[in-house]
């Protein structure tokens, strides 16, 4: 079972003296609480809003969309190519990027011209918790910021009394299909399939999102597939393995798809996805 951390304690300070670590383990201080904030990601800009920092957003990246409020902030670029002067003129106190998902050169170019950026990588539902509270801290705003982690953590631990020692699945999640590409263990969405009982079958494999060919997933024989995405766009890729009939998830009709912005994205919504991907694998037990 995972300990999930919710309480995490910060020194009475002032607000002259913030000081967080990122999940590169750098230290991130600030001598003010961040009043103009970028976001270089989705899953970033709905995490600062959970922890009540949406009014400080000055600029977000494509597909920002959540809460609704965010599509009227600034747009500085995609995830790996934004503007960067653009985001010089906005004045920014505070850029957070996501660590697997924002451009690395540009992130130490940020750096290099003083900027100060807070890097997110979250890896288990605690760490969601867990930046929530720190934007919160670095915002201002830790009370609403310690209601949404404590919320989250509930939500988390009712889910896993729930499917805690359910009959194990092996499970294939497909985040693309041209390369066919999927999760390894140490991936967030892993910490979802565990969640509900399953195993992924790559959870072995060194990279964090790799490339895989057909072939090994017909050697792994998946009991589920689970494809992200939404009905209309992603559909086709669940129809596209009933291309082998002899696989057990297909034979089954163990197919799955939940949609990529509930399980995708790094933010409390995660766990909507976790508990519809739990109900998914629980009819596959029911049969």
């Amino acid at each position: 079972m995972i300990l999930f951390l919710t309480q995490i304690s910060f020194p009475n300070v002032s607000f002259a003296e913030i000081n967080v670590r990122d999940d590169t383990n750098q230290l991130v201080s600030l001598d003010h609480p961040a009043r103009r904030i970028i976001s270089l990601a989705p899953n970033i800009t709905e995490l600062l809003f959970a922890a009540g920092a949406g009014d400080f957003v000055v600029g977000v990246v494509d597909f920002s969309d959540f809460p609704p409020a965010a599509k009227q902030i600034q747009n500085i670029g995609d995830h790996q190519n934004y503007d960067m002067e653009l985001i010089l003129s906005l004045r920014p106190d505070l850029v957070v990027s996501w660590g697997s998902g924002s451009a690395s050169e540009k992130i130490r170019k940020l750096k290099s011209l003083g900027l100060t950026v807070f890097v997110m990588e979250p890896r288990r539902f605690e760490d969601i918790a867990i930046n929530i509270e720190k934007l919160g801290r670095l915002a201002g705003s830790y009370k609403i910021a310690r209601d949404a982690s404590d919320h989250f953590g509930d939500t988390y631990k009712q889910l896993n009394k729930k499917y805690a020692g359910k009959k194990k699945l092996k499970v294939f999640f497909q985040i693309w299909n041209q390369p066919l590409m999927t999760i390894n263990g140490q991936h967030l969405i892993s910490d979802v399939i565990r969640l509900c009982g399953g195993t992924n079958i790559f959870s072995e494999l060194p990279s964090l999102a790799p490339s895989i060919d057909i072939e090994a997933v017909l050697a792994a024989n998946p009991d589920v597939i689970v494809v992200s995405g939404d009905e209309e766009s992603r559909s086709k890729w669940v129809d596209d393995w009933y291309k082998w009939p002899n696989l057990k998830a297909v034979k089954n009709d163990h197919l799955f798809l939940v949609p990529a912005d509930l399980i995708n994205r790094h933010t409390p919504r995660i766990l909507l996805g976790a508990q519809q991907m739990c109900e998914q694998f629980e009819s596959v037990r029911r049969k």
